[in-house]
């Protein structure tokens, strides 16, 4: 992996934890929650990802067997990294992207509610592929919001999922709703470059949370205006909805 790539990945992670410095990890109990009620797994390691330092804090004994590493201490951000297949790792930037525009723009109280969900093959130590799903909930924020600790978990699917190519879901929590399918490793990125300017702007003013009305008041149009625009960018983007046209476009601008 070259360094642009290791570069780029930091720079989501410190942005999806909105650039705070290390906090105290006071949160052993929520993580054997989350343990228990959200991940079924068979073969499979977890682990702790700090966002602010960009580091893993702590991995699983289990990790010894999946990926055949001497200890749980030599898996790293640099050893993942590394050892995604080079088709893959394309994609796991782009979907790493997408995870952090869809967390910045929930409301705090929000954050700790999704389940993040995609596969990609990785390498072992002794250089054979294995598929693993990766789930991730966040388990420590602050008071803005800010993904702070993750904890992760990978369960190797080589038995499941034979064909490349992935899909990246939110799986809400707690009555939150779910995002399935969300963006897939073989659909192109939804750029702003398909709107018009005034679409643009319109997109721009919804996406920092004005409602129709108000954007009508802004820029002087009527509300049908707002709505008939609305229905022309959903149409266009081919997006379910505009919060996902949304986390599109603020996805581009990582």
């Amino acid at each position: 992996m070259g360094c642009f790539e290791y570069d780029k990945a930091i720079e989501i992670w410190h942005k999806i934890a909105k650039y705070n410095e290390n906090e105290p990890p006071s949160f052993e109990i929520e993580l054997y929650k989350k343990m228990l009620n959200i991940f079924h797994v068979s073969d499979f390691y977890y682990f702790i990802f700090n966002c602010p330092m960009a580091q893993i804090e702590w991995a699983s004994n289990s990790i010894t067997k999946v990926l055949g590493l001497a200890s749980p201490k030599d898996f790293t951000i640099e050893f993942i990294l590394n050892h995604i297949h080079p088709d893959d790792l394309p994609y796991f930037i782009d979907f790493e992207n997408k995870v952090t525009a869809f967390f910045n723009q929930l409301p705090p109280e929000k954050v700790l509610k999704y389940k993040v969900s995609y596969d990609y093959r990785i390498r072992r130590l002794d250089g054979k592929y294995i598929r693993i799903l990766q789930q991730a909930v966040t388990i420590q924020t602050n008071e803005n919001g800010a993904v702070l600790r993750i904890i992760d978990v990978h369960t190797d699917i080589s038995h499941l999922k034979k064909e490349n190519g992935s899909t990246l879901s939110f799986i809400g929590l707690d009555g939150e709703p779910s995002y399935n399918d969300f963006a897939t490793s073989n659909a192109p990125t939804v750029t702003k470059d398909k709107l018009t300017n005034k679409e643009k702007e319109i997109l721009n003013l919804l996406s920092i949370g004005k409602t129709s009305i108000e954007v009508a008041d802004t820029l002087f149009i009527s509300k049908h205006t707002v709505d008939t625009h609305r229905k022309n960018m959903l149409k266009k983007t081919k997006c379910r909805s505009m919060i996902e046209l949304m986390m599109n476009q603020i996805g581009d601008n990582y």
